[in-house]
Formats: C-alpha cells, structure tokens, sequence
C-alpha cells in the first residue's frame, strides 16, 4: 500500500520477473544480447540512484524480490509474467520453479502466470493441460517473437495458436498477456506487432487481452484496435518509466490511452527487474499532464488508484480491503469473468 496526501492505494504489479542471465546459462550469443538490452533500457531510462551495477541485474532471486517489491516498493500483489526464451538460455530465462515456488509460499502476494508456444504443437498442449493443473493457472504470457529452431516468431491468429486459445478456455485460463512492445535484441521487431490482436480478442470474446507495453512504438495502431476490442486491456511496463525521461511523451501515452480505453483498462507495471516499483509508483501518484497539453484531461486520484490495481485486483479477483477500494459512487473496476 502505497499513501500520501491523505490517499491510500491498493498497488498490483501486473507484470514481474525472476530471470537467470547470468553467463553460465546463457547458450550463445543471443542470451547475452538480450539482457545487455534490456541492461539498456534499465540504465537509460532509470533516475540515476535506482540504477543496479550489471552482475546485480544478471540475477535477483526470490529474496531480492521480495524486498524489493513488498518491503521498500509498496506492492500488494504481484504477477509473475516469465518469458522462457528456451533458445537463448539454458534453464530459460524467467525461473519457473523459482518463481512458481515462490508465489506458492505467498499465495497472498504473488500470482504466477506461465507461458506457451504454439509451435510445441501436440506436445505443447498435453504440457499447457498439465501446467494448468499444476500451477492453478489464471493467466498466461505470450511471448510472439521468440525464437524456436528456425522459427523467429509467430502470430496469434496462426491455427496453431487458436488451438491453445482454445484450449486455455476450456481449462480457465481466460488471462492472456502478449508481449507487443519495444523490440529487444536480438528479436525481430515485426513479430511484435499489434495487428493480431484485433482478431483474436473478436473471436474469443471470454477472455482478457492484455497488451504489455501497450503497442509501443505502436500506440496509436493499438489504440484503434483497443477502443473497438472491449476486452484488450493496456499494460504500462516500459512505458511508465519514461515519467522520468520524458514526462511529456509519457504524458501523451497516458493521454491517449485514457481517451481511448479509458481508466478501466490500463494496468500499472514496473516490469521488474528492468525496474524497481517504488520510484514508478511515487512518480505516478504525483504525476499530473502538463498545462500545455490541453487535449488532455488531467488525471484524477480515482484514475490512478484504478491504474496502479484496482483494475489488475479486479481481473485476478485478488481481495482489496475495503478502506482502499473505490467510493461506492465510483464506478469500479471491471475485467470480463
């Protein structure tokens, strides 16, 4: 729980990480591209004291996690989005039994959503069916631009694809986060493109699209696509951060994802380990749009309480105690059950 100025707020970090980067699972080159990028993005876009020395930022573990989300970064909740990256990494990149470990000890804090790809074909299901079992799984992340064999991504409206939607329905999981943001090296950036949202959130109308790093560069073609896809929801990782680079561009994102999405469907994110929650949340609540961006309403206390969890609570049914949900005059929150 995060408080200031007599406000209180209820805080779901929708989109987290254990990773293993370090040198001794890395299979190839790749494995290291992809972290010195992401290093990248965590250096030039961090205030200078959040920054980490690189052999810290190869590997947190649990511990780490725990401080730095729940002690020092005022989250309530937060949901484990691994990405495997098989290709890359020995042992994958986002730690499963680590992670799932973990949110099994602190059911009350961590949720762990996990992963598929759908060119496992019949053998990528049996395993999705398991996992599903094994984990309780509520939610999955889809990583569309990862690499498999000579494979170097894939689209959500493949007939494979639609065979694991398909099958994620029938089991529960009705949660579906997509990785369509900013490319990460050595990734190809048109796999990440937002085209194929649009069907996929029209033919499966059950379940939750949400769409991490919100389109980025892609906003606007997201936007068009969000506004006349109820159930496509925005996820701020990446994103946020540029509340300290470059309010005003960050500004113009939030700007536009309210005029188009509106406050119920935009989930805050640090996307840690590229970054730690405390400074983003601080800068969030204090944030207002600049005066000279006048096509823009300013943001209001609800909004942000919406944005930093209520909105991610009510999608993962995660209990928010009385005092920090919204007035009963405020319309709550609300995700497709």
């Amino acid at each position: 729980m995060y408080s200031k100025d007599g406000e209180s707020y209820f805080i779901v970090d929708a989109h987290v990480a254990l990773w293993d980067a370090r040198p001794e699972n890395q299979r190839n080159i790749h494995g290291k591209q992809f972290i010195d990028c992401f290093y990248d993005y965590h250096r030039n876009l961090s205030p200078e004291s959040e920054v980490w020395p690189y052999e810290e930022y190869l590997y947190q573990g649990g511990e780490r996690l725990m401080k730095d989300l729940f002690d020092d970064g005022y989250v309530d909740h937060a949901i484990f989005q691994p990405a495997h990256l098989g290709e890359f990494y020995e042992t994958g990149f986002g730690q499963t039994e680590e992670a799932a470990a973990l949110a099994a000890a602190h059911p009350d804090k961590l949720t762990y959503n996990h992963h598929w790809d759908p060119r496992r074909g019949e053998e990528g299901l049996k395993q999705l069916r398991e996992d599903a079992k094994r984990f309780g799984l509520k939610g999955v992340k889809l990583y569309t631009a990862e690499w498999y064999g000579q494979s170097r991504g894939w689209k959500l409206d493949d007939p494979w694809s639609y065979r694991y939607l398909e099958a994620a329905q029938e089991l529960g999981i009705r949660n579906i986060h997509i990785h369509k943001g900013p490319t990460i090296r050595p990734l190809d950036r048109d796999a990440f493109d937002v085209a194929d949202v649009d069907k996929v959130a029209t033919d499966f109308t059950e379940m939750n699209f949400v769409i991490e790093h919100c389109g980025l560069p892609r906003l606007e073609d997201f936007c068009w696509i969000a506004t006349q896809e109820p159930n496509v929801h925005a996820g701020l990782a990446v994103a946020i951060p540029f509340i300290h680079t470059r309010p005003e561009y960050f500004a113009k994102i939030i700007g536009e994802l309210l005029y188009w999405l509106d406050e119920d469907r935009i989930q805050f994110s640090s996307d840690y380990a590229i970054w730690t929650p405390r400074w983003l949340v601080e800068r969030f609540v204090d944030f207002q749009i600049p005066e000279n961006l006048t096509e823009y309403a300013p943001l209001t206390t609800a909004q942000k309480k919406k944005i930093l969890g209520l909105n991610a609570a009510a999608m993962y049914d995660i209990p928010v105690p009385e005092h920090l949900q919204l007035p009963r005059e405020e319309p709550q929150a609300v995700a497709v059950a």
